[in-house]
């Protein structure tokens, strides 16, 4: 298009800053799309997703993480719950990273008979967990409306330089 028009000088950085914002639009799209349902989730189930976000950060170096997961690769979750489950863990790794000034973190995932748990555990700084309950924070908002969602119970327990735990169980 723009080899095909005739631009003045004055229109020529209008024109360059339009194309600038739809690109800008169309990667934020895709940004968001890709959040909402990661690929390998879609793919591969719950269990490997979780693997393999797992294995990016690990990947990166910039946290140590270890997970492990009983019952979950032969369970029949629906994809709405696995989805929450996956942000539910996601939102916790990216809080032990940005906050927790941790070395390692572990994930544990589980499935007894109907009960799914989600345990998370860092060796950070650890917090005051009344900001859990409180309005800060939009990672523990979002992390107790998807556990609400769930119809599931959160536990948090925190103590200065001794990290952070935290405990989800929910029923199937």
């Amino acid at each position: 298009m723009k080899g095909n028009l005739i631009i003045t000088p004055e229109n020529q950085q209008a024109f360059e800053r339009g194309m600038d914002m739809l690109d800008n639009s169309i990667r934020e799209m895709r940004r968001v799309a890709h959040n909402m349902m990661p690929e390998a989730l879609v793919k591969s189930g719950l269990d490997t997703a979780l693997k393999d976000f797992c294995s990016d950060i690990n990947q990166s170096g910039i946290l140590n993480v270890h997970y492990e997961s009983t019952g979950i690769q032969e369970a029949d979750i629906p994809q709405t719950t696995a989805i929450t489950i996956y942000r539910i863990i996601q939102e916790l790794l990216n809080n032990v990273i940005k906050h927790a000034a941790a070395r390692s973190a572990i994930i544990q995932l589980n499935k007894s008979d109907d009960v799914i748990t989600i345990m998370a555990e860092d060796d950070g700084k650890g917090f005051d967990t009344s900001l859990v309950h409180g309005v800060q924070g939009r990672g523990w908002s979002n992390i107790r409306n998807r556990v609400d969602f769930l119809k599931g119970k959160l536990d948090v327990r925190s103590s200065p330089e001794k990290g952070t735990s935290v405990f989800v169980e929910f029923g199937l």
